[in-house]
């Protein structure tokens, strides 16, 4: 398949150009927690070696390191005459003459009992002889404390010891031992790259380099370890120069491609792992499962600005890899299903879902959740309420705000029986939905005569320390109070303090409201107690009083009451006035009525079809038909809709006194209306 023909863009160089000199010192790919750039070290060439030592000498160190086991006796003796210098020429040239198991012996004896300090490359040619005899734990082992400083060792600049170490191994390569070369190239790249990855990985690109510089490459094994373990530490720069690097000496296998490519896509230099990809199959490398994994990754990680066509050639890919026998992972699958989902297109996304199952790959949680954020955003709610059905039943995971879209969802659709299981199954699951959500739950529980389970949910919202706020606490309170459960509100209103339910003036005005048929005298003990907790009752407290007096026929109560209110400095409201009025009216106080009418008009309160209907059926009780008309009229002329009320009494009222035609007319304009 030719990506190049589905880039989105011309891709950029695919490699950054290497523009350092030939040194194995000089790299400057840094990250944050680096060591910081050292200062140029001073010349690391070995010293000069000194004068040959006389024969005997040289007959000495070679019998006691060629020997099967170490005579220490010999060793007490030889080693004060040694100089750590001396003993690296003559372990230079006798190095393929010595026991390396010996030899390893004698370093040890010569560092513990007479603190000797060897050189670096006589270390080294020690590591190259244990790994030649194949005793490669040894050597490790040998690495690892010459680099920890563990060893009594001669250092040209201890701060570069991993450089002069390369510097060593590098020449001690022989043309007739390549593979031991590249043996102990292999171990230390290794060896910085697990033991010393602390430090940070730019040692270890240090010492590749060197040897690299040399033309000593690692092994394609250590090349895919090295570049695997920079792209796993999320070193990407760093990995795209080594594998330019290592493209020059490697013949590059499918698993260096694919991390390669995997670097590229993880650092969204997608139209470059596009290009690799193409390269590979270009050079007959086949990609494998997970290379195409890496680049629909890489695709479907673009910015939203150009995701739509990405996405259409991340679906190219996908249809290559499945017409090849590759069959993508979960999280493959999930990107793809989550891609399609969020374009809109739950059609194709259960279509991958489909050929997921029928490839013995199991959706999980993710799958789900993407599908049923899909659908939610597709509105098809009726399909989402069964997948967040069979989800919660199978007891996987689910996304709160998509399951609390379903819960809204199904309110909206009166189904609050729904709406109510997977709310408790919600708070199974320590999940709290929103305040609103629960305002709304509560309030059409209530509705929908539904008490109990509201008392329920309100209480076991408490128990789960998920305690409902006042303001869905007085949804509660106000629609059990609609259901005439008065009584039952106020049983439940202590039990509710004792769980920490705070009550407000909301709280309060809902319970006065509650009394203002018949029960006064209580919405009057309300407010006291609303007063003794330092809320101030406002007009709608004082308006629900007023209500409850005129009721009973207690208007000059009522009357008192205004004035208190005021004296509180509460602005009468319009809905106080038709209170009022309603309550002289009842009473055949017209002209208080009259009068607080008046008022109303100078106080600049816009009076409603209420306030006219009150006054327009009072007249028309009284006989005075003149004022009902004229009030009537006057309705009319101030925009005020009249309402079948109005009609109704001046209507009836023509009728009683034989006014038909006059009652036909108010018919007619009646039906006009």
């Amino acid at each position: 398949m030719d990506l190049r023909r589905l880039s989105i863009s011309k891709p950029a160089s695919l490699f950054y150009p290497i523009t350092r000199p030939i040194t194995g010192v000089t790299f400057t790919f840094q990250r944050r927690h680096d060591p910081p750039p050292p200062p140029p070290p001073p010349s690391l060439q070995p010293p000069t070696p000194p004068q040959p030592p006389n024969p005997g000498l040289l007959s000495w160190v070679s019998s006691v390191l060629s020997n099967p086991s170490l005579d220490s006796s010999k060793c007490e003796s030889l080693i004060p005459l040694l100089s750590p210098h001396q003993f690296d020429h003559l372990f230079y040239s006798i190095r393929f003459n010595v026991s390396p198991k010996t030899a390893l012996h004698f370093f040890h004896f010569a560092s513990q009992s007479f603190k000797f300090r060897f050189t670096v490359r006589s270390f080294c040619v020690l590591v190259h002889l244990l790994i030649a005899s194949n005793l490669v734990a040894p050597a490790r082992l040998l690495l690892i404390r010459l680099i920890d400083g563990n060893v009594p060792v001669l250092y040209a600049d201890p701060s570069r010891k991993h450089v002069e170490i390369a510097i060593a191994l590098s020449e001690l390569n022989n043309a007739s031992q390549p593979a031991l070369g590249i043996q102990a190239l292999d171990m230390l790249v290794h060896v910085h790259c697990t033991q010393f990855k602390n430090l940070g990985f730019g040692y270890a690109v240090e010492v590749f380099e060197h040897f690299t510089d040399q033309g000593v490459f690692p092994s394609l094994k250590t090349c895919n370890f090295l570049l695997s373990a920079l792209v796993k530490a999320n070193e990407l720069e760093k990995s795209y120069h080594v594998f330019e690097v290592m493209s020059r000496g490697v013949s590059p296998d499918v698993y260096l491609f694919t991390t390669a490519i995997n670097a590229f896509c993880k650092g969204e230099r997608v139209d470059d792992a596009i290009a690799l990809f193409s390269k590979m199959e270009r050079i007959g490398i086949s990609p494998n499962v997970v290379t195409y994994n890496s680049v629909i990754h890489g695709l479907l990680l673009i910015n939203d600005l150009i995701k739509q066509e990405m996405f259409y050639v991340a679906n190219c890919v996908f249809k290559e890899m499945r017409s090849r026998g590759f069959v993508p992972n979960e999280v493959l699958y999930n990107r793809l299903i989550d891609g399609y989902c969020t374009m809109g297109n739950i059609g194709e996304a259960l279509k991958i879902k489909d050929d997921m199952v029928s490839n013995g790959v199991t959706p999980n949680s993710v799958t789900l959740n993407s599908l049923l954020q899909g659908l939610c955003k597709n509105n098809q709610f009726v399909h989402a309420e069964q997948f967040l059905d069979k989800m919660l039943a199978s007891g996987l995971s689910v996304n709160q705000d998509v399951t609390y879209s379903v819960i809204h969802w199904l309110c909206t659709k009166s189904r609050f029986d729904s709406a109510l299981n997977f709310t408790t199954e919600m708070l199974v699951r320590n999940f709290r939905p929103s305040d609103s959500l629960l305002t709304t739950l509560l309030l059409g529980l209530c509705k929908h005569v539904k008490n109990l389970e509201a008392i329920k949910l309100w209480f076991r919202l408490s128990e789960k320390g998920f305690a409902a706020n006042t303001a869905t606490s007085n949804a509660l309170i106000h629609g059990l109070c609609e259901n005439g459960g008065v009584e039952e509100v106020v049983r439940l209103l202590e039990a509710m303090l004792e769980r920490g339910l705070m009550l407000d003036k909301i709280s309060y005005n809902t319970l006065i409201l509650s009394c203002k048929m018949g029960r006064v005298a209580e919405g009057f003990k309300l407010r006291e107690k609303m007063s003794k907790q330092g809320i101030d009752p406002d007009i709608n407290s004082y308006n629900m009083l007023l209500y409850g007096l005129c009721s009973i026929d207690k208007v000059d109560d009522a009357v008192k009451l205004w004035v208190e209110c005021e004296n509180h400095g509460l602005v009468a409201n319009v809905y106080t006035y038709e209170v009022m009025i309603e309550g002289y009216c009842k009473a055949g106080r017209i002209k208080d009525a009259e009068l607080l009418f008046s008022k109303l008009l100078s106080k600049k309160v816009e009076p409603t079809s209420i306030v006219y209907n009150t006054l327009i059926s009072a007249y028309c009780i009284d006989g005075n038909m003149i004022e009902a008309l004229g009030l009537f009229h006057d309705m009319k002329n101030k925009g005020i809709r009249p309402t079948y009320a109005s009609y109704f009494s001046l209507i009836q009222r023509l009728c009683n006194i034989g006014n038909v035609e006059n009652a036909k007319e108010l018919i007619d304009d009646m039906r006009d209306e």
